[in-house]
């Protein structure tokens, strides 16, 4: 649940006639489960509150030509903008016919602005406050965008899952991708688990995207998930604040790795132990409950642009290997979502490539510059400590200076001296 206004948890009308119909033993246990996770989940409540750094959210905008003031602080119930970069990459790359998305607000917005961009399809969007959906509708549309946004208060009862789940109804057949960011963890930590009662109707390749994934009790919810879908691939992403659940549908044909399915005895017992630390200590459970976002780390990143470096120059050594010299920026972002920098006019472009990379594909561009050095760009979206400034890195012969813009990650390689890496890269990093 993410807008610019305060909401409660569930509306004054929806509490009372709720709690009018459940038993009292239900209302203490899900009370019980509140505060068992809320004295292990402070960790990540508080990290949550941050909401992703300010840049990132300028540049997300920038990308999707919103004004800078079209969302509010990303913080505390709100999604990040880790998560919010998940979304429009999923539009972009699926281009989908209809988004369900189950808590509505800034990422409406921004999946409707998304959507608006690639392809055009449906957004319907359910949120518990009858009011809110009016507020969220009235905020889209001060920006010249559309949802179907509906009211589906907190009142259905699931067998197999706790808490109140929304009163869904009229969804479409087919969903191609399925955003989660709600109910909030106050009504039980694992009420979002419910929301598998949607995965029959996933498309082939449709994806999932769950907020909060590092959250324990979005935990305990990936991991039943796994069990119950096996033909949904979830990957755990840390990029951002809070972590993203990705699911992905694959070929039933296929078989999945899933990343839970390792060591879970051991698994078990350390979180059993970890669980009496955390009541009096909290910040255990970073080690002890799950996979709380780390720092960045770039060595994957760095591994990655230095091979691309190497295939580029052997693929100019090879008479056999035909180069492409054509870059279209724009070609590039319909059809991949990646964002190229301008590079100086004085250079010269000699070969451009996809480049493989466990997520998506990355691009690799090999440049000679005036004074004959060669070059590669890379560029791919990826979490390293860099920001706009470029850092220094070495791969055996190369040296590397790569820097942040929005969730892009980019690298110039080449076997010159660290300060002529640096002075190239300025020529393409924003200004600092």
């Amino acid at each position: 649940m993410t807008s610019r206004e305060l909401t409660g948890i569930l509306s004054l009308g929806d509490a009372d006639a709720t709690a009018s119909r459940r038993r009292p033993s239900d209302a203490l246990g899900d009370w019980a489960w509140r505060i068992g996770f809320g004295a292990i989940s402070w960790p990540w409540l508080l990290a949550s509150l941050s909401g992703g750094r300010k840049a990132d959210k300028r540049a997300l905008l920038d990308e999707l030509g919103l004004p800078h003031d079209a969302l509010p602080h990303l913080g505390s119930w709100k999604a990040d903008v880790g998560f919010l970069r998940h979304i429009v990459r999923e539009i972009a790359e699926l281009r989908p016919a209809h988004v369900v998305e189950l808590g509505a607000g800034a990422s409406t917005l921004i999946a409707a602005r998304a959507l608006a961009l690639h392809g055009g399809g449906r957004l319907t969007s359910f949120d518990q406050h009858d009011g809110f959906v009016q507020a969220t509708r009235n905020w889209l549309a001060d920006h010249g965008l559309t949802a179907d946004l509906r009211h589906a208060p907190l009142a259905v009862e699931r067998e197999d899952w706790p808490g109140r789940w929304y009163d869904i109804d009229s969804l479409p057949e087919r969903i191609d991708l399925l955003i989660i960011d709600g109910p909030p963890w106050a009504v039980h930590p694992m009420v979002r688990g419910a929301a598998d009662s949607l995965f029959s109707r996933l498309s082939p390749g449709a994806v999932v995207l769950l907020d909060d994934a590092a959250r324990p009790g979005e935990r305990l919810v990936a991991r039943r998930w796994r069990k119950r879908w096996p033909h949904i691939e979830f990957r755990l992403r840390h990029d951002g604040t809070k972590g993203t659940l990705v699911g992905r549908r694959r070929d039933p044909s296929l078989p999945v790795a899933n990343d839970n399915d390792h060591h879970r005895l051991w698994r078990h017992l350390g979180r059993a132990a970890g669980i009496v630390a955390l009541i009096a200590t909290g910040w255990i459970a970073r080690g002890e409950l799950g996979e709380f976002p780390q720092p960045a780390q770039a060595s994957a990143f760095l591994d990655e642009a230095a091979a691309s470096h190497r295939t580029g120059l052997l693929r100019q050594s090879m008479a056999s290997q035909v180069e492409s010299a054509t870059l279209n920026p724009g070609e590039i972002q319909r059809s991949t979502g990646i964002v190229l920098p301008p590079l100086p006019a004085s250079w010269h472009v000699q070969d451009v490539q996809l480049y493989p990379t466990p997520d998506s594909p990355a691009i690799a561009v090999s440049i000679t510059t005036p004074q004959g050095e060669q070059l590669s760009f890379f560029a791919d979206r990826a979490e390293t400590p860099a920001e706009a400034r470029p850092l220094l890195a070495r791969r055996a012969d190369d040296v590397i200076a790569y820097w942040e813009a929005g969730d892009m990650a980019y690298a110039l390689t080449g076997r010159a001296g660290p300060q002529r890496i640096m002075t190239l890269a300025a020529e393409i990093a924003p200004a600092s």
